[in-house]
């Protein structure tokens, strides 16, 4: 499967798509990934619900039950005794454990890296849903196999009713706007706040959901005066800034406000921002399915840089990088280093990689960087 950016999105070029679509409107793009084959099958894929450290769930769905959840991981038993019909099998992350699910994800990097989020899975058979619903990010529902029917509906937000007796946000109402099947290759993007409803049309029905961080505002805020707080001293007070004639011993005045306002922009740097968001963004989701630590010597090293050795990001690494007027940083799953510009964008900009490419061989700060990025498992070394 080709890992390199996609350039064109069925009939729409990504050029386009980013200027008419992303974010502003739903659209339906055939035949976007052009003989796209499932590197899974139904059966691998509830082989994967039944580990321990997969995210999954069930969602079965009858006139004397509606849409009911069940959370993995799940015995072969529960499978063997599910209905022929009406019900979903999601699985989350399926990036960080199929080879060829991470590749798929690669070719959506023509959007910023660090919003991607994981590839869901989700098999269905005939009438199989996870009703309608809106989500508060962007998603690419690709088909994988099968055939799939995908209702548009409106525009939603926080006030818009879901059902009661459920703990799925089904929504109450659900007013279709425009219909679409969905064949292997197809995509349907989905912008934050646009209800949809997927229904499986046969027992084939494979669909790949390429999901993007979205952060609220208030997680944003919470986060990041939380970080702001613990780097504070308990020295550091509220000081008045009074006018010489004060006459109004009660009142909270337009003063106290703005110097209120200053003391709290004075924590509010740009780099300080930029540093926390880039360690925020690049924490794991799942960090139990991070690859355990290695131990990789300056020799183990030394030998690498011998042979034709090439290095490639984990699965389950998220990288990213800031620079400033001074400085780069590099950010990994929620860490920040010190890092050379030209190492950071190779890093962070492209996935697979020569280790001799890199230039690391006469520069220790490269050098020590590169074997702490392998012995996290952030990095993976490999003979070519």
């Amino acid at each position: 499967m080709n890992s390199s950016p996609l350039t064109q999105l069925g009939p729409v070029s990504v050029k386009d798509f980013l200027r008419d679509y992303w974010q502003r409107q739903a659209v339906f793009l055939p035949d976007a990934i052009t003989d796209f084959a499932s590197p899974l099958t139904p059966e691998e894929l509830a082989g994967l619900a039944l580990e321990e450290d997969v995210e999954s769930r069930l969602i079965t769905h009858s006139a004397d039950a509606p849409w009911q959840l069940e959370n993995g991981p799940f015995d072969e038993e529960r499978f063997l005794n599910l209905p022929e019909s009406e019900w979903t099998l999601l699985v989350q992350a399926v990036d960080q454990l199929v080879p060829e699910v991470q590749r798929l994800l690669q070719q959506f990097r023509f959007l910023p890296s660090w919003r991607l989020d994981d590839v869901m899975v989700s098999y269905a058979p005939t009438g199989g849903s996870v009703g309608p619903h809106f989500d508060y990010y962007d998603v690419f529902l690709l088909q994988g196999a099968g055939t799939r029917e995908w209702q548009i509906g409106q525009h939603c937000d926080n006030a818009s009713e879901t059902l009661e007796g459920t703990p799925l946000k089904i929504l109450k109402e659900f007013k279709p706007v425009h219909t679409f099947i969905a064949k292997p290759g197809d995509i349907v993007y989905i912008p934050p706040g646009v209800a949809h409803w997927g229904t499986a049309l046969d027992n084939e029905c494979i669909t790949y959901s390429i999901g993007f961080r979205a952060p609220s505002i208030a997680d944003i805020l919470c986060e990041f005066s939380q970080e702001v707080a613990s780097e504070l001293s308990n020295d550091q007070r509220y000081r008045d800034n009074l006018h010489d004639n004060f006459n109004h011993p009660g009142e909270i005045s337009a003063t106290t406000v703005q110097q209120l306002r200053s003391i709290l922009h004075a924590q509010l740097t740009d780099q300080r921002l930029a540093r926390w968001f880039g360690r925020y963004m690049s924490e794991a989701k799942y960090p139990e399915q991070e690859c355990p630590a290695t131990q990789i010597s300056e020799q183990d090293f030394s030998a690498f840089l011998q042979q034709n050795i090439h290095l490639k990001q984990a699965p389950e690494a998220r990288f990213s990088y800031l620079k400033d007027d001074e400085n780069c940083y590099l950010f990994v799953n929620g860490e920040e280093f010190s890092c050379p510009l030209t190492l950071a964008e190779i890093l962070c900009n492209q996935t697979d990689f020569e280790l001799q490419a890199l230039d690391a061989a006469g520069d220790q700060q490269k050098r020590g960087l590169l074997i702490e990025l392998l012995n996290h498992g952030w990095l993976e070394a490999y003979e070519a």
